[in-house]
């Protein structure tokens, strides 16, 4: 997570006390951070460009990565390089549906439906936080447990 506050000890027993209600526990300032990788990602509708343009295009401006989705792709980049690549891609009118820097999970955890609810609930508790910023997870949910929750 990512928080900006005028309190701090007012936040963390907000923070912890969100974590302990859904089965959480709140850790030590940055004992999960060895499994996230700061990364630039610059997503773009499959309709735009084709998979061998934009790998060409990408790579060649310097791109770690470029991964297909079901209905987009996401140009992975280093931090450093994020923005002389999403220059080149704007230069040759390559539109994004969303391009930021964030913190990119190294490995994901499947959730089943029970546990999957209670991230969610938690998540989005989090999120209304006015002190957090952002918060970054490695859980993967499959479509149909989504679909069901939904």
């Amino acid at each position: 997570m990512e928080i900006m506050t005028d309190n701090k000890n007012r936040t963390v027993a907000e923070i912890r006390h969100i974590f302990s209600k859904h089965g959480g526990n709140l850790g030590e300032n940055g004992c999960v951070s060895w499994m996230f990788a700061k990364k630039g990602s610059i997503v773009i509708d499959k309709k735009v460009i084709d998979e061998d343009t934009l790998m060409e295009l990408a790579l060649e401006a310097g791109a770690e990565d470029v991964k297909s989705e079901d209905s987009e792709y996401d140009v992975i980049t280093d931090p450093a390089s994020f923005e002389s690549i999403k220059k080149v891609l704007d230069a040759k009118g390559i539109k994004h549906l969303e391009a930021r820097i964030s913190m990119i999970p190294s490995n994901t955890v499947k959730l089943g439906a029970n546990k999957a609810e209670q991230m969610l609930k938690m998540m989005e508790k989090l999120e209304d936080n006015d002190d957090v910023q952002n918060v970054y997870a490695n859980f993967d949910i499959d479509e149909d447990v989504m679909e069901k929750l939904s």
